[in-house]
């Protein structure tokens, strides 16, 4: 009898996993759809079916193929990135308004991708200098957390926060002694631009990989959220988990920003959003996170390209729109 009930208890916790999965995954494969086929010259359902099987016409091909889905890829990848890590450093803080962008890896980035647009370096070595610069912010900010002996989550913070003001010191200056004329890109890049992205298979590779990774630590994660001393009590190793999530974390904002620069909001708003609505199961929260934050980033660039046409919107400014008030609203009913 008891077997039979635990049984069933598994197949009904399946369910509750599965279940809101599928109808996530299908809500983003219809957004990304939605990037594609809205624009400036739109592409009804039939258009896009034949461009996809081959037949369709040599203008709506080269908008799908060449222009359109490449961005929409890479909105999506770049979305499910930062919501992912952002839910990573949540349960890291034990803090539901935990943001990676907070620690300063997106100021890393930021100057060493103005630094190499100052230097008139291209956009392959600017992307690379985002990532060395995300990169070095997140081994700073672990090496003063750390210091001589253990980080906590507070020191951890307030470190980030620091290092993150210094970035921000850094930025304004490249940008006050920065040519007149490439201050439009620079800004556009530091609001967040997805009009250059047309690779998204490193981002898209990488939000794979990682979620493949990070899915069998979701029941330790599980523990880990619950206080470190209860976790190490019930065999949790809470220093090499703890480690793993800053450092997985920090990779995925640096893939994020490295492809479509500094976009906020989008990983601290939805995995908030996804905890009221579907619980504090890991095993869950991660690939929702990932899938909803995809598909918000998907539908919100087709904002930035449509809203305004045919000037675009960096993406930044839709996410910064959506997701003050989103958050204010949040903060109000956890008071």
């Amino acid at each position: 009898m008891s077997s039979a009930r635990s049984a069933a208890a598994g197949r009904v916790g399946l369910r509750r996993i599965v279940l809101p999965l599928a109808l996530l995954a299908v809500f983003a494969a219809l957004s990304v759809c939605v990037a594609v086929a809205v624009g400036s010259v739109p592409v009804g359902p039939a258009e896009l079916w034949a461009v996809f099987t081959g037949d369709g016409a040599p203008l709506h091909r080269t908008l799908v193929i060449e222009l359109r889905a490449p961005r929409a890829l890479s909105a999506f990848a770049v979305g499910g990135l930062l919501a992912a890590a952002g839910a990573l450093m949540q349960v890291l803080l034990r803090n539901p308004l935990a943001d990676p962008y907070v620690l300063g890896v997106s100021g890393g980035a930021a100057v060493g991708a103005l630094g190499a647009m100052l230097a008139g370096l291209g956009a392959a070595v600017v992307s690379g200098s985002a990532f060395a610069g995300a990169l070095l912010s997140t081994l700073l900010v672990f090496g003063l957390a750390h210091g001589t002996g253990s980080w906590t989550p507070t020191r951890l913070l307030l470190t980030g926060v620091v290092v993150a003001s210094g970035w921000g010191a850094l930025i304004t200056f490249l940008l006050a002694v920065g040519p007149t004329d490439q201050l439009p890109g620079m800004l556009y890049w530091l609001m967040g631009d997805l009009a250059y992205a047309r690779t998204p298979w490193m981002a898209l590779a990488m939000l794979a990989g990682i979620c493949l990774l990070i899915l069998p630590m979701a029941r330790s994660l599980n523990v880990l959220a619950r206080g470190p001393l209860q976790a190490a009590a019930l065999g949790v190793p809470v220093r090499v988990v703890e480690w793993s999530v800053y450092v997985v974390a920090s990779l995925m904002t640096a893939v994020a920003v490295t492809t479509a620069g500094s976009i906020g909001f989008v990983g601290l708003v939805v995995p908030h959003m996804l905890r009221l609505v579907l619980g504090n199961d890991q095993r869950l929260i991660l690939p929702a996170a990932a899938l909803a934050g995809g598909a918000l980033l998907a539908l919100a660039d087709t904002l930035a390209r449509t809203l305004i046409a045919p000037e675009q919107l960096p993406v930044g400014v839709i996410t910064a729109l959506l997701g003050v008030p989103t958050f204010l609203f949040l903060l109000y009913r956890s008071r």
